[in-house]
């Protein structure tokens, strides 16, 4: 089922957020009590079938609740090519027999521009380093953000 809003998924579980780029997938899990997300990995793209394989087997082991994927909205808020990918990623996982978790997206503009801009200023990473991190971070930005919004809005 896809919500309109994060404030619609159920309270008390793990959420787990996903940051959807065109190669990977950023996949971070929160905690029950929906305050800290944590950047848990980063799924290597192919098929779908394989991709939405590798997501239900960490739903499975990690007892998630609800999925937060990351929208990636247009600066002037408009929706373009990337949210219709990202939306039609949801549907296909509501689509799945056995997958009944509930979905929402969160605005993610900026996110990965924010992630680097913290791993190249206060970590000081390399760029080969970041490569290997930014869309777990990224993942787990988009899931703090609505983390945030959910707990402020109580």
């Amino acid at each position: 089922m896809i919500l309109e809003t994060v404030h619609d998924l159920p309270p008390g579980v793990a959420l787990l957020g996903l940051d959807l780029g065109e190669k990977t997938i950023g996949v971070a899990i929160g905690d029950p009590a929906g305050s800290i997300a944590s950047p848990l990995e980063t799924i290597r793209r192919a098929k779908f079938t394989k991709d939405a394989e590798r997501i239900e087997e960490i739903v499975a082991d990690r007892r998630i609740g609800g999925l937060v994927i990351g929208l990636p909205v247009n600066m002037d808020g408009s929706e373009g090519p990337r949210c219709q990918s990202s939306r039609q990623f949801a549907r296909n996982m509501v689509s799945l027999r056995g997958f009944a978790l509930p979905i929402a997206f969160w605005d993610e503009r900026l996110s990965t521009t924010a992630v680097e801009r913290i791993l190249i200023d206060q970590a000081d990473m390399t760029r080969a380093r970041r490569g290997d991190v930014v869309d777990k971070m990224a993942a787990a930005f988009i899931l703090q953000g609505a983390l945030d919004a959910r707990r402020l809005a109580r």
